[in-house]
């Protein structure tokens, strides 16, 4: 496994990384949950990426008993959450960046994650309701509390991103080191394009989400949507149109021809296209079976063998279905 800085930090995270959206309190179980985050830390995986609002908080209980069940040094792992969305609703609990939400949350879930503090905690999403300013005096109290060591945004926009950097800059407060875009072969603007300016004015890093499109990327609804599979989960119907989705399901097939004159599936070709991008500090995969920690593993190898002419291939096969 290869380690990568986290942004403009000291801080070193493995560039291939595990997430439990969706998976856990879904599709895995406390002993499943257990199993494959020790298969990914044997594997060299240091990070493992978390919500609040992931299955209604049972995501980060599981993760919490499995961390206290394997009893690893705390200093061998990173742990993340995130805030926005909330668990339950009513004022001040959902839907929000402010201060009286932000310090509320953290200490539910490290009682959760039954941990002291958390490595890496997000703002989810935007608060366009919050003035950003309360967002980022929160966020730092909670860092000089010990609650956590650095901060970062998921999905905001690079004016959101500059805005709240320069508040803490301004302010001598702890910045925002690090964002959590939607980044694959088929979602590429806001990394390749919005953000270029910040990874070298304010040292951004990333750690990039949702590597395989939701599993568009691996083939698996070439053929429509298999039964067990997360478009057949309740709750996620809304993403059965664009996994199947014809076009890219053929440019899919084209991908898995490459993918196969390396000795290779389509899904770890999505994976180590994604690592050749020097910006991204660790992509973030998904696992609801223990063997796709380890096939997903070998796409760190496969990226040494990505040559340009070859990721110019994978890109003109995709070509203006990306966004």
């Amino acid at each position: 496994m290869n380690y990568r800085r986290l942004g403009r930090s000291g801080l070193q995270v493995s560039e291939l990384s595990i997430g439990s959206w969706v998976t856990y309190g879904n599709q895995v179980d406390a002993k499943a949950a257990r199993e494959s985050l020790a298969a990914a830390y044997d594997a060299g995986v240091n990070f493992f990426d978390n919500a609040e609002v992931y299955a209604g908080g049972q995501s980060e209980t599981l993760m919490g008993d499995a961390l206290k069940t394997l009893a690893w040094p705390r200093l061998n792992y990173i742990v993340s959450t995130k805030f926005f969305w909330g668990i339950d609703k009513g004022p001040n609990r959902h839907h929000t960046l402010n201060r009286k939400y932000l310090l509320d949350a953290i200490d539910h879930s490290l009682k959760r994650l039954q941990l002291d503090y958390v490595d890496l905690v997000y703002c989810h999403r935007p608060d366009p309701r919050t003035p950003i300013e309360e967002t980022v005096w929160a966020m730092h109290d909670m860092i000089a509390r010990g609650k956590a060591l650095y901060w970062g945004t998921s999905e905001w926009s690079a004016d959101e991103i500059r805005s709240a950097y320069d508040i803490a800059e301004r302010h001598h407060l702890h910045k925002p080191v690090m964002e959590q875009p939607q980044y694959n072969l088929f979602h590429r603007q806001r990394v390749e394009k919005e953000y270029a300016r910040l990874y070298e004015d304010i040292g951004l890093g990333l750690t990039t989400w949702s590597p395989l499109a939701s599993g568009l990327l691996t083939g698996k609804y070439r053929d429509g949507v298999p039964q067990n599979s997360r478009a057949a989960l309740k709750g996620y119907e809304s993403m059965r149109e664009e996994l199947t989705h014809p076009e890219k399901n053929r440019a899919v097939g084209e991908l898995a021809v490459i993918a196969r004159e390396l000795d290779a599936s389509v899904g770890q070709l999505a994976l180590a296209w994604i690592l050749k991008n020097p910006h991204v500090s660790t992509v973030i995969t998904g696992a609801s079976r223990i063997e796709q920690i380890g096939e997903n593993m070998k796409a760190a190898e496969l990226a040494t063998r990505l040559t340009p002419e070859i990721v110019e291939k994978i890109e003109q096969t995709v070509g203006d279905l990306a966004d």
